[in-house]
């Protein structure tokens, strides 16, 4: 689907104005780069600036900014760190974006209790960097230095998600603004709980669209005694995927493992200065004891022998391993930059694991027949591949024949009981696919919507039409 520019609107109510001054101040901008910078899309997505940008730095300020905005009828649109890439933060109708990347505090670590508490803006990577001395981490791992309230609306996961799940997993609770304007706690820190409806699972993967989540409660892991990543390269991306499949199938507990195809080794090779064989390749990481991760590797290895994989190639070095998975984490932009000044396409599909040799291989034959540039790499371990389309935005054909090759994509996913989203959400440009995929069940969706937020003023045209 290509997405016509958004149509102009009236500008926000002079007194509406005057009152966001009066609050905030020095907090409020207004200027065009900073609507700008809110108003972009890591993807194919036109820009849609917000009227204004308001940077919260507690709870009590996104209370006060949802008060103002909702008696004077104006959209808000809650922005992390801008890296999503369905266009998750795009204000499509205006209003105010109220940047949370201030909010990032460390609010408590209980580290006897394997958990902890942040406010909304604090990033994955910093976290990770405080939790080091107490000998804990935080698994979940987008590849984006994302906020963690961003990686909680979207519901994201990434690469350990195989062995440590998603955010649905890693959240035990959250703080959130209403629509009403009231302050919220989903559920208290105790690891399990049957109190009534469960609205932190609400509240995960809601896309701001339902209320503005504030601070966040994780559930953490013990660093692994031994990490060890391990490449490898394939004759066939068929003898990829089995190995990956069959692993999973004896058991093995792979803590990461990527599937990259040639195209995307090849742009990974330019982008990220690296030589490595350009045929499809396994990035694994195992987890562990050093006992455990041995008979780990030694099986896998095994299975990869088996199905026409090479040697691995080894290390449990941390500067190593960190610039393997740095290189993995910006494929998305080594794939877009194979074609100066292109714009990417990243889709999203997530099968059950029996079915994802079949998903991919049949993928590969249809992206074999098109004209435009796409690699495929993705989270293999637990389903979930995307296809990186380099696209000219001056070739609207380009983007017609994405959009139907994309399509194609979603409907052989959901003919085998799997997602139009693995990770990514619905933003804008999901919106036809989830309704193919849960049907009646969207107006269940719409329902919650319309009951929590009845004037569409939260994130208002995201998720589904209402």
């Amino acid at each position: 689907m290509h997405h016509a520019p958004l149509p102009p609107r009236a500008p926000l109510d002079p007194a509406f104005l005057e009152s966001l001054k009066a609050r905030f101040g020095s907090q409020l901008h207004l200027t065009e780069a900073m609507r700008e910078q809110h108003g972009r899309s890591e993807t194919h997505f036109p820009t849609a600036l917000p009227d204004a940008v308001v940077f919260a730095r507690s709870t009590e300020d996104v209370v006060d900014l949802v008060r103002l905005c909702t008696e004077a009828n104006v959209p808000i649109i809650p922005f992390g760190a801008g890296t999503s890439i369905e266009g998750n933060t795009l204000p499509v109708r205006g209003g105010v974006s109220v940047d949370l990347s201030e909010m990032n505090a460390i609010l408590t670590v209980n580290a006897e209790d394997f958990d902890c508490t942040v406010q909304a803006g604090v990033r994955r990577e910093e976290l990770n960097l405080h939790l080091r001395d107490s000998g804990l981490f935080f698994p979940i791992d987008p590849g984006a230095n994302a906020t963690i309230g961003g990686m909680a609306s979207t519901r994201a996961s990434g690469t350990n998600a195989v062995r440590y799940g998603t955010m649905r997993e890693a959240v035990l609770s959250l703080t959130v603004v209403t629509p009403d304007a009231k302050v919220i706690r989903t559920s208290r820190r105790a690891r399990k709980s049957a109190a009534g409806y469960d609205l932190t699972r609400l509240f995960v993967g809601s896309e701001g669209t339902l209320g503005i989540i504030t601070e966040v409660t994780l559930r953490l892991h013990p660093i692994p005694e031994q990490i060890s990543s391990a490449v490898c390269g394939f004759e066939s991306l068929q003898g990829a995927v089995d190995t990956v499949v069959q692993s999973i199938q004896l058991g093995v507990p792979l803590a990461r493992v990527e599937i990259l195809d040639a195209m995307q080794i090849r742009a990974v090779n330019r982008w990220s200065k690296l030589a490595l064989p350009e045929v499809t390749t396994l990035f694994f990481e195992f987890h562990g004891s050093p006992a455990g991760v041995a008979e780990q590797i030694a099986t896998v290895e095994a299975l990869a022998q088996g199905n026409g994989g090479g040697d691995f190639a080894w290390s449990n070095l941390a500067e190593e391993r960190a610039r393997l998975w740095k290189a993995r984490h910006e494929a998305y932009y080594a794939a877009v930059n194979m074609r100066p000044g292109a714009v990417g396409w990243s889709t999203d599909v997530c099968v059950p694991i029996s079915r994802l040799p079949d998903c991919i291989l049949e993928t590969q034959a249809d992206l074999a027949k098109a004209s435009v540039p796409a690699t495929i790499l993705g989270h293999v371990g637990d389903g979930n591949f995307h296809v990186i389309f380099s696209i000219d935005p001056n070739a609207p054909q380009e983007m017609e024949e994405v959009s139907a090759i994309n399509a194609r994509l979603v409907e052989r996913a959901l003919a085998m009981d799997g997602t139009c989203t693995g990770e990514h959400g619905v933003g804008i440009g999901k919106q036809e696919w989830l309704v193919a995929e849960l049907g009646d069940a969207v107006d269940i969706m719409r329902t919650l919507k319309r009951a929590l937020d009845p004037r569409d003023l939260f994130n208002p045209g995201k998720i589904f039409a209402l």
